[in-house]
């Protein structure tokens, strides 16, 4: 993953505000960080029909993702990294991952649910997501600036993503990656370890 920043502070991680993912640093005291881009408000419902919320993920850090249970392209390998971080995490209720379905109309709970059990998703804390959407794809594209050159067909246009997108405590992104890379996703495991360690 490539950094650029606007600031001359580069003390741990950067958070990233804009489609463009251009890295910026700011120091704690910095008024800026008062206007920092956060993740909008969702109520999503997870493959054991839990309604999960920004009030879920609030002061935890997690990864989010896009994927669809038919998928055979990157998908599956996306799916097995996701795994490899949350089996490092597995133990550690500060961390949550949580998969969003880019075909909700068809991935319902039970097919969620049965997806979960045929990938060995039993990490209490990664969340499998269906709902509207419309409101999956508002959020992709203008909460985790996920596939941000089509963002202007919310629904119309499919949405497809390799990017795992690292969220702070506060629902500030702090770092995106190619889920399909392992380098990249060995990185990812080393960031969560640094957010850990912030105030």
């Amino acid at each position: 993953m490539l950094f650029s920043c606007k600031s001359d502070l580069k003390t741990g991680l950067p958070y990233f505000n804009d489609a463009d993912f251009t890295a910026a640093w700011f120091a704690k005291n910095d008024p800026a960080r008062q206007k920092l881009h956060t993740i909008p408000l969702f109520a999503l419902t997870d493959q054991n029909g839990v309604i999960i919320t920004n009030k879920t993920t609030a002061g935890k850090i997690y990864v989010a993702n896009f994927f669809f249970t038919r998928c055979g392209n990157i998908c599956p390998k996306m799916t097995v990294n996701m795994h490899r971080v949350a089996d490092v995490f597995k133990n550690d209720g500060t961390v949550m991952f949580i998969s969003h379905s880019v075909t909700p109309g068809y991935d319902n709970i039970n097919i969620l649910k049965k997806y979960a059990a045929d990938k060995n998703i039993n990490n209490l804390n990664w969340h499998l997501l269906t709902g509207s959407q419309e409101e999956i794809y508002k959020l992709a594209r203008e909460g985790y600036f996920a596939d941000a050159a089509s963002k202007s067909a919310i629904t119309t246009q499919f949405l497809h993503s390799e990017n795992f997108i690292l969220v702070d405590k506060s629902g500030h992104i702090r770092g995106v990656y190619n889920g399909t890379i392992d380098v990249e996703v060995n990185n990812l495991v080393k960031h969560i370890e640094m957010l850990k360690q912030e105030n």
